[in-house]
């Protein structure tokens, strides 16, 4: 939860101009944007074809993605340590976040092989739109990865603050995403 000191450092940020990004928001904001279209494309299609989402769920594993949504968050408060450091308390949290979004990364690929293997293609269209989504963030998980890395190895304050207002945007995608894919 957001702190009064919170609010004041975001306020001070905002009047010196640290905090004025406008391509960084466009960003963020199309990044939502597309993953709010995809998201509502799945869930028309789950009303449309109830026999499709019911085999997809089928062979999906809420389980797998408990895990990862434990790793996402534990990775976005990270980043989040990373932003509140000092200069010296930078590159260990960005780090670490960026092996929590690698380990990520590795469930997820493990969970499409079993999915593969069980025979989820028979889901059909369903079945293409969660690899759609959940490919496409996945795709979010491992370049924000690459650039965490990249910025832990030459931080500026500047980059540790976008990579992790990206990174906290991922995270809300896949905290939207789990329970209209996995659980509903």
């Amino acid at each position: 939860m957001a702190t009064i000191d919170d609010m004041d450092m975001a306020v001070r940020k905002a009047r010196s101009g640290e905090g004025d990004c406008l391509l960084l928001w466009i960003l963020v904001w199309s990044e939502l944007a597309a993953f709010g279209a995809l998201l509502v494309a799945f869930l028309v299609t789950t009303v449309v074809d109830a026999g499709g989402a019911s085999l997809l769920r089928s062979h999906l594993h809420p389980g797998l993605a408990a895990l990862n949504t434990v790793l996402l968050v534990s990775s976005g408060w990270q980043a989040a340590l990373a932003v509140r450091g000092g200069a010296g308390a930078v590159r260990r949290p960005l780090m670490l976040a960026a092996l929590f979004g690698l380990a990520f990364a590795a469930v997820k690929i493990a969970e499409y092989t079993v999915e593969i293997r069980s025979g989820i293609g028979g889901a059909g269209t369903l079945a293409e739109l969660y690899f759609l989504v959940t490919g496409f963030h996945l795709l979010h998980v491992v370049f924000g990865t690459g650039i965490l890395l990249l910025v832990a190895w030459r931080p500026s304050r500047a980059n540790v603050v976008m990579i992790a207002t990206l990174w906290h945007v991922i995270d809300l995608v896949w905290l939207v995403m789990f329970p209209i894919v996995y659980l509903t």
